[in-house]
């Protein structure tokens, strides 16, 4: 059961991802603002769900369902490192450094601000 769980939740997951490329590919920059705002949405999401699954709900079904599978198929590491591969290769050193640090850190927070919740 927890496969289905995992592979529905990817599924929907993977669409969120897919639906905020779209959303933002009208935007022509070079900063990847369409990962940032997946991955920063992952981890807020990833954060509420641990933070409500551990105070009041413990269904069986939330963590492969929404942590393992939505969380997993919305937020995407390979293109994080892809496009700051990129901006590498094409000197944006500057955007690299501000992708890095604006990617990591507020998720980072969001797991601090849980975890004193706790």
């Amino acid at each position: 059961m927890n496969y289905l769980l995992v592979f529905l939740g990817g599924g929907i997951g993977s669409m969120m991802r897919f639906g905020v490329g779209k959303a933002f590919s009208k935007w022509s920059s070079a900063f990847p603002i369409a990962t940032l705002v997946s991955n920063l949405a992952a981890c807020l999401i990833f954060t509420l769900i641990l933070y409500f699954w551990t105070k009041e709900v413990r269904s069986d079904w939330v963590f492969p369902f929404a942590i393992i599978g939505l969380c997993g198929g919305f937020s995407t590491f390979s293109t994080f490192s892809f496009e700051n591969f990129h901006l590498y290769e094409q000197s944006y050193y500057g955007l690299l450094f501000l992708n890095i640090i604006i990617s990591i850190l507020p998720g980072m927070f969001c797991f601090y601000w849980v975890s004193d919740k706790l």
